[in-house]
């Protein structure tokens, strides 16, 4: 199923010419690859104007929490969070086929990350790590650390601090500074419930300088307002990669078949490797709520059900924005329904029952199970409802498999997972 990234990004791909379409709702029109492409890259564009807008009400709603802080406010940026991450996680099936997307990524979406890096942490969370030297460095308590003999100056906490001097710091991966989870950790804190209720909690006094709890309050709120800030300037990059002369729009419309590769690579890549296999797989094996993607929120269901959905809007050829407006246009559905009617609406469909899983593990969450608990040991009947969107993207995935049979392309690869591919390495680990 795999070949080489360095064989995909060669371009040794077989041409793909213009294909006769027949339409979504049975209309017959010649669409033409490029039109399908330009929906794609639509889609994308307005997803990641999405993203900066509803991080902007974010950003607003920190700066009220900070100045003001309250149990109002602190609800309130917590709220825009939540809603900050509808609209960014359904673009995140323009990773894999996109080399933009993928290397920007990790600036916004970085998880799990070492919470110690950033901030006080509790005494379970431990004191030492063999693979991270900054595992409890907390920045905004420390006004310099040292990293492999170095001392790093983090008197002041900047733009440049925070993502070129922390992000990733020592070749650690979990060394998260800045993005999604790094505000996410900010606004909740840790979550100390393990697999049992609850999600982070923390004191919104740790924000307020006159009553200061966790101590440092006044660098805390500065960390938060950089983050923020951070993440506003990488979703403003993102968004003009997509415009009408943005570099990852062009490099999709630059010829029929690299555009049709990078849209099923994303696909295929998300759905089995990354999502059914890294994001869900692999913390249901080892029942690790430290493995969930929204981990201090108690938000996963829905990033899992918005990624579900940004893989349908872009087979489809759909995506509704957050002031409910649509765009829409020419999809790969029709593409491959020029090739093959079954193979398209099989994947519709598979597509559709995954959507539904994904759906019903989301009601089991607002219902009150979170998802920490769903996948914790011995719940025999939250373990099923999550396989459940395993196996769904697992069987979407030989339907994606079949969509580029049918269309010829050549050159895909989709990640995978050790968690769907070699389980018996990961239960190894484990034990070692």
């Amino acid at each position: 199923m795999f070949v080489s990234w360095d064989y995909l990004r060669r371009g040794a791909v077989i041409a793909a010419a213009a294909l006769p379409v027949m339409l979504v709702g049975g209309a017959s029109a010649d669409v033409k690859v490029k039109d399908v492409l330009k929906t794609y890259a639509d889609i994308a564009l307005a997803g990641y104007e999405d993203s900066l807008k509803t991080a902007e009400a974010l950003k607003t709603s920190v700066a009220a929490l900070i100045a003001t802080p309250s149990e109002e406010t602190l609800k309130a940026a917590k709220t825009a969070w939540l809603a900050a991450r509808v609209p960014y996680q359904q673009t995140e099936v323009y990773r894999f086929g996109n080399a933009i997307v993928d290397d920007w990524e990790g600036k916004v979406n970085a998880w799990p990350l070492d919470e110690g890096l950033i901030d006080y942490v509790d005494a379970s969370y431990g004191a030492e790590s063999d693979e991270n030297e900054l595992y409890v460095a907390n920045v905004i308590a420390n006004k310099k650390l040292k990293l492999s003999g170095k001392m790093i100056d983090t008197s002041k906490i900047t733009k440049a601090l925070l993502a070129d001097k922390l992000q990733e710091a020592g070749g650690v991966e979990s060394n998260v500074a800045v993005g999604y989870h790094a505000i996410e950790f900010m606004l909740w804190g840790q979550d100390t419930n393990g697999t049992a209720a609850g999600a982070g909690n923390r004191p919104v006094t740790d924000f307020d300088v006159k009553n200061c709890t966790g101590g440092n309050c006044d660098r805390r709120a500065e960390y938060f307002k950089v983050t923020t800030n951070l993440l506003i300037d990488d979703l403003k990059f993102m968004v003009g990669q997509w415009g009408v002369k943005g570099k990852a729009r062009a490099s999709v419309m630059k010829s029929d078949n690299a555009g049709l590769v990078a849209i099923f690579t994303g696909l295929g890549s998300l759905s089995y490797g990354e999502l059914a296999g890294e994001r869900m797989k692999l913390g249901l094996m080892i029942h690790d709520p430290e493995e969930e993607h929204d981990c201090f929120s108690d938000n996963t269901h829905n990033s899992h059900y918005y990624d579900i959905v940004g893989m349908k809007n872009v087979f489809t050829g759909k995506y509704v924005r957050v002031d409910g407006t649509e765009v829409s246009g020419p999809s790969p559905y029709n593409v491959v329904k020029a090739k093959s009617g079954e193979v398209a609406d099989e994947l519709k469909a598979r597509l559709d029952e995954t959507l539904a899983a994904a759906a019903a593990m989301k009601k089991r969450a607002e219902d009150g199970e979170a998802y920490d608990q769903m996948i914790g040991e011995g719940n025999a009947e939250g373990n099923a409802v999550a396989q459940k969107v395993i196996d769904s993207l697992t069987t979407q995935t030989k339907s994606i498999e079949r969509a580029v049979a049918a269309l010829k392309l050549k050159a895909i690869e989709f990640e995978g997972s050790d968690s769907l591919d070699n389980p018996q390495k990961v239960t190894e680990e484990q034990k070692g």
